[in-house]
């Protein structure tokens, strides 16, 4: 069983100082020691890395790995004070919301030739790595990647089959399904919007899965979220906004989006894979199933933003890096991603767990493995790593969503107002960092 250290508060950090530096030298029958930090530390997670690094430790007898939680919400907080103070783990898990900032503050060892001479060379997704590396200025590997996640949309398998319709594969089938499954007088909604916090993560897919743009910055460096074609995606969108979903989309979050679909009034709901487990246990594994994001045009490969990867970085203030990357590259080989992924929920980075019977077994995991692997599937890489994304896709833009619902501004406004935003930080992350 793995050492179990959670920390709870910053300043325990500097008590750690000198954890991935100061491994014990083997001496005798003396284990050498590598610290591992868990950046989403808790009831769920923890047993999971319990189990890794214990098989882990049975297949390296002379390594002890030294597991240190930290709950999600700090673990930004706590790898940027120890990157400022010292007292960085060997290896710690990290994702790509973070790894710009690490990155640019040297904390980090890029690890694209490790993977290339061991054993997951050529086993990684490539849309997976590409993400990757698309996080970081200077195009490198700067973690091993365990998964990633999708966004799908959830819908009333019972529903459908009611109207006597198929699962919509393009996005015309969409908006005629969702306008097909609506029924006021009943209390059927074919559709929800999600208006409120966290609303534009979800309509930029809609808007770059319906136009087919497969890149958030032209050759230029300008923004392509107001090109014509997603212009017109949102007016499509927005379109549908109380004739054939909930009046209270405007002002709804995750929770009361959540609500209604599985409270019975919903027929398609947007997410990711993770709100499965509310579904099921609402509704039914009969009634629910998980639909990937449509495809511009009968036959053409579906366009999907970048979710971020989860996966394990090796830091450069440590003094066993080989050990780190052995027990990074541990964690990512089938075996163990397949445990990760199918314990988790996620996709697993590794292909070689495509073919496990759990996948099979669980129809959203199996579909969007399914678009994840297909080469015809294209990516839109967000620029998570620019310091500005959240404030502009979130505090400054949601509010604009909000009254683009309501008819007080044109969808042009919004998209205008993001695509001019981004492209000023992209601009200036370029010069920063030398691009």
């Amino acid at each position: 069983m793995a050492k179990r250290l959670f920390i709870s508060a910053i300043v325990v950090i500097s008590a750690l100082s000198g954890c991935g530096g100061e491994a014990a030298a083997p001496s005798g029958d003396a284990k050498t020691k590598i610290t591992f930090w868990d950046d989403n530390g808790g009831p769920a997670r923890t047993p999971v890395w319990e189990h890794i690094i214990a098989e882990f430790e049975k297949a390296n007898p002379a390594i002890d790995v030294q597991y240190v939680g930290i709950p999600i919400a700090q673990a930004q907080q706590k790898y940027d004070t120890a990157i400022a103070g010292g007292g960085l783990p060997d290896v710690g898990g990290v994702s790509t919301a973070m790894l710009g900032n690490m990155v640019v503050r040297k904390a980090l060892e890029p690890v694209d030739d490790r993977i290339a001479a061991g054993g997951l060379d050529g086993k990684l997704n490539e849309q997976v790595v590409n993400t990757v590396k698309g996080t970081v200025p200077d195009g490198k590997t700067y973690m091993v990647p365990m998964s990633t996640n999708m966004g799908v949309f959830w819908y009333r398998t019972d529903w459908l089959k009611e109207a006597g319709l198929e699962p919509p594969q393009t996005w015309d089938a969409f908006f005629t399904t969702v306008e097909k499954l609506t029924d006021k007088d009943a209390n059927r909604n074919g559709f929800t919007i999600r208006g409120a916090a966290g609303s534009i993560a979800q309509m930029l897919e809609v808007v770059y899965g319906q136009s087919g743009i497969t890149e958030i910055f032209d050759a230029a460096g300008k923004s392509t979220v107001n090109d014509p074609k997603n212009v017109a995606a949102l007016e499509r969108l927005v379109k549908l906004y109380k004739a054939h979903t909930p009046t209270a989309d405007v002002t709804n979050d995750y929770p009361k989006m959540v609500a209604q679909f599985d409270g019975g009034s919903i027929g398609i709901m947007q997410h990711n894979l993770g709100s499965y487990n509310d579904h099921v246990n609402t509704l039914g594994a009969d009634k629910v199933a998980a639909l990937p994001v449509p495809r511009p045009a009968e036959g053409a490969g579906r366009v999907v933003l970048s979710n971020p990867v989860a996966g394990i970085g090796v830091f450069a203030s440590g003094k066993n890096k080989d050990l780190a990357f052995k027990f990074a590259e541990f964690a990512a080989s089938k075996a163990m991603d397949s445990y990760w992924a199918d314990k988790t929920g996620v996709l697993p980075a590794n292909t070689e767990v495509n073919g496990e019977a759990w996948i099979s077994e669980r129809q959203h995991i199996a579909s969007a493995v399914e678009v994840l692997n297909d080469p015809a599937t294209k990516i839109v890489q967000m620029p998570y790593y620019l310091p500005e994304f959240n404030a502009i896709t979130k505090t400054d833009a949601e509010p604009v969503f909000q009254q683009v619902l309501l008819g007080e501004a044109p969808a042009s406004k919004l998209l205008d107002q993001i695509a001019a935003a981004l492209t000023e930080a992209q601009a200036g992350w370029k010069q920063r960092n030398g691009g």
